[in-house]
């Protein structure tokens, strides 16, 4: 690792990290920090030898990034974990595994960014078994995630291996994500899936489905004609090629797939006329395959959820 701080009001700013052996810069337990105007870059390319994370805030609070690029990081360029309060804006992550990544987080903004060339380019995932879990309250708006087209190339075993190359935007297991405004284009495999989490896990008190994603007003170039991976495979033998912009993949709870899921939890979608989109159904096509087919129906999920307050930082006020 290249830099690590575990102190309170930090300013790291106007500098640059390159081919560091393990993650770039990261922060650990720290309030109020700020990463500025910084670049962190494995300079031979994407490579599963590659530090993990480039810019890696974890388990802090008042995090502010901005102005900051990571080229080939092997799982994450902008990678904010377990954290509180985060504002990630006018940033470029490229040739990553993932471009940004928001895990386990609570109220976070991530705006005016690019993400290009990445595997996947913009994840707000929630996982078992962690510290902090239950991320909510996430925005996402007014960035590209276009040409996403770099090969998956983490390590085996990293959760993010699985991030189909050519995905936009992918929501796994959080709640209350608000996703606008954004432009989308290229990306083979699809621009933006809602997910639940695939693996096995051991934690009574996780949530592996999404709740309440509000996803409007995004646009929406070429994409989903080259599906990736397993994951790809899986989307592409539901709702066929090219794959639809947007996809559910249709997982609920049991009880809620008996009868009704109630509203603050569901998807809503509210986007231009030509947008095309897939529930995948994936529960009833497990448990009845031979009479379930994908909904391709958008307006099942016409509606709207209160949009999270913008996050508000003690470093922007201060002076």
């Amino acid at each position: 690792m290249a830099l690590l701080v575990t102190s309170d009001n930090v300013v790291l700013e106007d500098f640059a990290v390159e081919d560091t052996k393990g993650d770039g810069i990261k922060s650990k337990g720290s309030d109020v920090i700020t990463f500025r105007n910084l670049r962190v870059e494995w300079t031979n390319g994407p490579d599963e030898k590659n530090g993990a994370y480039g810019v890696y805030p974890v388990s802090s609070k008042n995090v502010l990034i901005e102005g900051v690029t990571v080229r080939g990081a092997s799982d994450a360029g902008i990678y904010v974990g377990q954290s509180q309060d985060i504002i990630v804006r006018n940033s470029l992550a490229e040739f990553n595994v993932a471009g940004i990544e928001i895990e386990n987080c609570y109220r976070a903004d991530v705006y005016g960014n690019m993400a290009r060339h990445n595997t996947g380019g913009i994840l707000i995932f929630d996982l078992p078994s962690l510290p902090q879990q239950g991320g909510h309250d996430i925005r996402v708006f007014d960035n590209s995630s276009v040409d996403n087209d770099t090969p998956n190339f983490a390590p085996e075993g990293n959760i993010v291996g699985g991030v189909p190359m050519g995905t936009g935007i992918m929501i796994m297991a959080n709640r209350n994500v608000h996703v606008f405004g954004n432009r989308l284009a290229n990306n083979g495999t699809v621009h933006i899936i809602v997910a639940a989490y695939p693996e096995e896990y051991d934690d009574e008190t996780y949530m592996f489905v999404p709740r309440g994603v509000y996803i409007h007003d995004n646009t929406y170039g070429e994409g989903g004609a080259a599906p990736d991976n397993e994951m790809g495979e899986i989307i592409a033998g539901r709702t066929g090629t090219p794959v639809p912009d947007i996809v559910w993949d249709g997982v609920t709870r049991i009880p809620e797939w008996l009868t009704w899921v109630a509203a603050e939890n569901r998807l809503y979608i509210d986007e231009a006329d030509d947008t095309t989109f897939a529930n995948a159904r994936m529960i009833s096509h497990m448990l009845l395959p031979w009479e379930t087919s994908p909904d391709r129906d958008i307006s099942n999920h016409a509606g709207s959820l209160p949009e999270p307050a913008p996050v508000e930082l003690p470093q922007e006020s201060e002076g």
